[in-house]
């Protein structure tokens, strides 16, 4: 899922990172009206350190991207969708500068498609089907918010690649990112709700997440 430095053009590097900058802006603004931010920070940490050792198993897909866990959904659900966004921040920042998971000059894209993205669509997609059933498919929604928020993100590094970038064609790197990404979803989607579960059955105060059919803001 890591672009490297080097696969997109200028303008789509920029243009990723403006959106990236003005959603994260957005989250914070929220947090900050809410008031919630600094009492959040502890089991942002927690959610961190978790969701940075999962995205550290990686292996290549195509075109020189990589294939791994995300945990964006995993977040939003916990957290709501604006500290999922800061979270998933801090992961792909400690990953790229630390570790060069990623590259600099493209790390707007990676931030978009894995900080911006992911939770996005995890959270909007567990919640309409969450508010739908009333809670009754929980399990459900959180695997299926876990496994569209990795295909979303894929899907749009492999816009960013071929489409605007024209470093691979997209008919190669189509195929080949959705295809492992399918996979690499359903197991989002079930290690995600392996966790959920786990918090709510253990009543782990570093994670409090809203009771069954309510939601997080």
């Amino acid at each position: 899922m890591h672009i490297p430095d080097g696969f997109l053009s200028s303008p789509a590097s920029i243009g990723a990172a403006v959106v990236s900058v003005g959603s994260l802006a957005a989250a914070v603004r929220k947090k900050m009206a809410d008031g919630e931010l600094e009492q959040q920070i502890p089991k942002m940490a927690v959610l961190s350190a978790f969701i940075f050792a999962a995205q550290m198993i990686n292996f290549p897909v195509a075109g020189g991207t990589s294939g791994h866990l995300l945990g964006g959904a995993l977040a939003a659900i916990l957290l709501g969708w604006p500290t999922a966004m800061l979270v998933m921040t801090t992961v792909v920042l400690i990953q790229c500068l630390g570790f060069y998971d990623g590259g600099v000059w493209v790390l707007g894209a990676n931030l978009l498609n894995m900080a911006v993205l992911a939770p996005l669509v995890g959270y909007g997609v567990y919640r309409v089907i969450n508010s739908w059933s009333g809670g009754r498919v929980e399990s459900l929604a959180i695997i299926l918010a876990g496994w569209l928020s990795v295909l979303t993100a894929a899907f749009a590094a492999t816009v960013e690649i071929s489409l605007f970038s024209n470093t691979v064609p997209f008919n190669l790197a189509f195929p080949a990112m959705m295809f492992w990404h399918f996979f690499i979803g359903i197991g989002e989607g079930l290690i995600s709700m392996a966790v959920v579960s786990f918090v709510r059955r253990t009543g782990a105060d570093s994670l409090e997440i809203p009771a069954q059919g309510s939601e997080a803001k």
